[in-house]
């Protein structure tokens, strides 16, 4: 699970805009993006290329 303080200081890497972790907490949603940066083994992934695109 991702610290509450590395939450607070982590942006996301397109927009500069606030994240949030999913419902299930495998992952970080930028809102303003529309995309879905994947938390693998505790280390969120903050790779444009990589994210996927948010499902309605």
């Amino acid at each position: 699970m991702i610290r509450k303080e590395l939450l607070d200081i982590l942006v996301c890497p397109k927009c500069k805009g606030m994240i949030q972790l999913t419902e299930k907490g495998d992952g970080l949603v930028c809102e303003n993006c529309r995309l879905v940066y994947e938390i693998r083994d505790n280390i969120p992934i903050m790779i444009i290329e990589e994210a996927k695109i948010l499902e309605s």
